[in-house]
């Protein structure tokens, strides 16, 4: 899919008639690529003009969302899943971004790229985030990008195969995890105590201990151990 030349871009388009994008991603290939991406678009059409910001973890992202806030707001953000954490550890992954971006730009176009296939993983990202665009790294090439971009900004969503399929189905068991849920998996994957976790979320001791029982009825592992719990949510993608 090609932009038509006399497509509208006013709803889209900021007061300073840039589209104001922001790619989030760990790899400075995919960024390159996205770039190129945008690079190919306004070459076709010479009356865009696309105003693009980069980051590579949690922290830089947010400082150009906070940027945004208070400037001229977002348009349209690729997002990565897996890049690394806020150092408040406020923020795990993509997703959280993600849910920040839809709190701070109503509006805002998000296309998620991620390298996650489970299942279940990509359900949360849908319930959580609901991006405009969701693609699986694996499935794509770059005039997938090129397709995947411009639907999203005339008339999304765009989805590749593995999500379709994954819609399609309407998995019958749904596993969505909260915030909550994902931080007290991360900080005990990276070997913090359960009786150290309230210092890091808003939970006494005892609401850590039915979490975590909570955790271990949905991946149908209840006599399990912490150990099995990291293996199957990491398994999952959740981690």
């Amino acid at each position: 899919m090609i932009l038509p030349k006399n497509w509208n871009i006013k709803l889209i388009i900021s007061m300073s008639n840039f589209i104001n994008i922001l790619i989030v991603d760990d790899e400075p290939l995919i960024i390159n690529s996205f770039e190129n991406v945008f690079d190919h678009l306004e070459n076709i059409h010479s009356d865009l003009s696309f105003k693009i910001k980069s980051a590579t973890n949690c922290d830089d992202a947010l400082f150009e969302i906070n940027k945004a806030v208070i400037g001229s707001p977002l348009n349209l953000v690729i997002l990565d899943i897996s890049i690394p954490p806020s150092k408040d550890k406020k923020f795990l992954s993509g997703e959280d971004l993600g849910i920040e971006l839809r709190n701070n730009f109503p509006d805002v176009k998000i296309i998620v790229f991620t390298s996650h296939g489970d299942n279940y993983r990509l359900n949360t990202i849908l319930k959580n985030v609901d991006p405009d665009g969701f693609l699986i790294k694996t499935e794509i090439g770059f005039n997938d990008l090129i397709k995947a971009v411009s639907k999203v900004l005339t008339s999304p969503p765009f989805y590749s195969d593995t999500v379709l399929k994954l819609i399609r189905r309407h998995v019958s068991s749904e596993i969505v995890l909260d915030k909550i849920d994902r931080q007290m998996l991360y900080l005990l994957s990276k070997g913090t105590k359960t009786k150290d976790i309230p210092n890091f979320v808003k939970l006494s001791k005892g609401g850590v201990e039915r979490r975590k029982r909570q955790l271990k009825e949905i991946f149908c592992i209840e006599n399990k151990d912490d150990k099995v719990l990291l293996e199957i949510a990491t398994e999952k993608g959740f981690i």
